[in-house]
């Protein structure tokens, strides 16, 4: 090429398809410095490209955003067999340099969207929008396999990938610390395919707290954090300068998170002194409230009573009311129900009308209905668990744990415990629940969530049963006293079904039978079934007696 004045720059090329990797001389020649063309009459060159590509369909914009070449990424020290692995083109400048990497990002094994990064100013721009797509890389390693590590940026993933001489499985979140947990949300399923998962975020203040966040999500036991040397900011950097061995080092000795336990009482002085103040919310019925001073966050409730005895449709009426009257993310998961059920249930609390019965139903018309979902059903704060059958303890503990941390529920309702475990002998019915109460037990005080779960009861001796309204103790509950010993609160609701007076056979008697916030033990409360409209409303003795319609 001969040495000519260059004349323009930032040109786009007509043979790469780079927006601008062209410079042009006084004499009409150009140069593309991403696949390293050149043409003696540039505009020429351009012109054909626009005429042969006119009977083409217009490419898309991320897709033209998706140009450039593979080649080394020089400025991050990622050899070209590494970039192509996973995707990734560079855009030279006028001198050779790289002045972009351009990632692309997956919807299976499709591009859907890309990412530029300029070097100089570190900046980029994504085209097409995340999503849809997979973390970066994932598409790779769909299979699953021994190791996965996630860091938060897409050249670590590719420095980690390159240290190990491309033996694992790497990948990287979309969106930075700040959107780590919902990328690792949306990928769920994939990355726990994989035996161990080895968070490598960068050594800073919001990289270390994203890693737990994100470690929270995942399956316990499955996921180590990587504390990196000091002085080094993340793994590209550490390949950077060669530093392999160390990197090597730091990633085989991360520690599993596992999530803090143990203090030394007298440095928590001004802890406890200066506590934060725990808020407690009004339960829907005042009888409960004198009892238990309201329900908080932190705090493990079991809810149990007969077959048949209303403890379905007092959730119902919870789950309403937290949605209703908080701030706060609802998460259910009903095992004895599908989605749809749990829906009608939730939405016929806001119509004050029976809509899971076809009947009622008819009434409305599909305006009015939608109007009343998206009343109560409002986007991004109820999450419901929608496979009905799933069995599986492990299954459901990483569901449940997924709507906690992954979907920020502040509430959840489990309904109910016997269903985990209704696969089990006797004898290991008891050591089961006694287990999976451990476990719920320990999500309480980990994510400081509010739970209600639901339990059964044993069958009682004697000539009288639960269906005819006997007097709940804690020695009724089903499988195991680990369910009295571990829940903050135990509440059981009595009813006599088989009472020949109507408003007696609809009547619940709500008792506390453990409260170990205030203490105060006995019965609650009455609930009076309204067969009409489906509502629990709070009923006083007198008003008992005097046979109010229902």
């Amino acid at each position: 090429m001969e040495k000519s004045t260059w004349d323009k720059h930032n040109l786009p090329c007509p043979k790469c398809g780079g927006s601008d990797p062209v410079s042009t001389n006084q004499d009409g020649s150009g140069h593309c410095f991403s696949c390293d063309t050149h043409w003696k009459n540039y505009q020429q060159a351009l012109d054909g490209n626009i005429v042969e590509m006119s009977s083409h369909k217009e490419p898309t914009t991320f897709l033209n955003s998706y140009t450039g070449v593979f080649a080394d990424l020089t400025d991050r020290k990622i050899s070209e067999v590494v970039a192509r692995k996973y995707g990734v083109r560079v855009v030279h400048d006028h001198e050779g340099k790289v002045s972009k990497h351009i990632y692309p990002y997956y919807n299976s094994n499709e591009i859907v969207s890309t990412k530029t990064r300029t070097v100089s100013n570190k900046g980029f721009i994504v085209n097409g929008g995340y999503e849809g797509t997979g973390l970066f890389g994932e598409q790779l390693f769909g299979g699953g396999g021994k190791y996965l590590t996630i860091t938060e940026g897409e050249c670590d993933a590719m420095a980690v990938y390159e240290i190990f001489d491309k033996k694992w499985a790497s990948v990287s979140i979309k969106r930075g610390a700040q959107g780590a947990v919902r990328d690792v949300r949306d990928s769920i399923e994939f990355i726990e395919s994989f035996d161990t998962v080895v968070i490598c975020f960068d050594n800073d203040k919001y990289g270390r707290e994203a890693a737990r966040k994100v470690a929270r999500i995942i399956k316990p036991g499955k996921t180590k954090i990587v504390s990196l040397p000091v002085g080094f900011k993340d793994a590209n950097a550490m390949l950077e300068q060669g530093q392999y061995a160390q990197f090597t080092k730091a990633w085989w000795d991360a520690k599993t998170y596992t999530p803090s336990g143990i203090m030394e009482l007298s440095s928590a002085k001004d802890k406890w002194l200066h506590r934060e103040t725990k808020e407690s919310i009004a339960y829907p019925w005042e009888g409960l409230n004198k009892k238990l001073f309201g329900m908080r966050k932190g705090e493990l409730v079991t809810l149990t009573g007969g077959t048949g005895l209303g403890k379905s449709s007092v959730t119902r009426e919870l789950s309403h009311y937290l949605i209703k009257n908080t701030e706060d993310n609802v998460g259910i998961i009903a095992l004895e129900e599908n989605w749809l059920k749990t829906a009608d249930g939730i939405v016929s609390i806001e119509a004050n009308d029976r809509l899971y019965l076809e009947e009622k139903r008819k009434n409305y018309t599909d305006e009015q209905l939608t109007e009343l979902f998206d009343k109560v059903i409002q986007k991004d704060k109820v999450f419901i668990h929608a496979h009905l059958g799933a069995t599986d303890i492990d299954e459901i503990f990483s569901k449940l744990r997924y709507m906690i941390v992954g979907c920020e529920c502040d509430w959840v309702i489990v309904d109910h415990l016997h269903m985990l475990v209704n696969q089990l002998t006797e004898f290991d019915e008891r050591r089961g629940i006694d287990n999976l109460m451990n476990r719920l037990r320990s999500l309480v005080e980990e994510t400081g969530v509010g739970m209600f779960l639901v339990s059964h009861l044993r069958r009682a001796a004697g000539e009288k049963g639960h269906e005819q309204g006997i007097e709940v103790s804690l020695s009724h509950l089903k499988g195991s006293q680990g369910i009295s010993q571990l829940s903050d609160c135990v509440i059981a609701l009595e009813r006599n079904q088989q009472a020949e007076d109507s408003q007696e056979a609809n009547t619940t008697k709500v008792r506390v039978l453990k409260s170990r916030y205030t203490g105060d033990t006995g019965l609650a409360c009455s609930l009076l079934y309204n067969t009409d409209t489906g509502r629990m409303s709070e009923v006083t003795e007198e008003e008992t007696l005097e046979g109010l319609p229902f």
